[in-house]
């Protein structure tokens, strides 16, 4: 059985990139190297974001991030509903709440209403 460990994504420009992790989406930095790398804490695993051009093993840019919320609205709230390109506060076919929005590089991060249970 696989079990998810980790994401890393490439930028052009990591501090950017690591402070809208921080700043907006609001992971915690596990580790970094400066200009070169920066980990964050997203759960059971990590998301990580690299300076493009230093991996040996270069991938397609494609990428989408899925985070669980406990609530959409809040998040959205918290982040700023300029900055979503899609919300389906009501989602259809049983499907939960969602909304995404695009870090510095134009990567999806969708957010996924999951309430905790009480």
């Amino acid at each position: 059985m696989l079990q998810l460990a980790g994401v890393e994504l490439y930028f052009d420009d990591v501090e950017k990139a690591k402070r809208f992790y921080r700043e907006v989406v609001g992971l915690t930095v596990l580790d970094e190297q400066s200009r070169h790398y920066a980990r964050f804490a997203g759960g059971p695993a990590f998301v990580c974001v690299e300076r493009k051009g230093s991996e040996s093993y270069p991938s397609q840019d494609k990428a989408v991030l899925f985070f669980h919320v406990a609530s959409l609205n809040e998040a959205i709230e918290r982040i700023g509903r300029d900055r979503f390109v899609q919300i389906e506060e009501h989602a259809s076919n049983g499907r939960p709440p969602w909304g995404v929005f695009h870090d510095p590089e134009g990567h999806n991060v969708l957010l996924i209403e999951q309430p905790t249970s009480k």
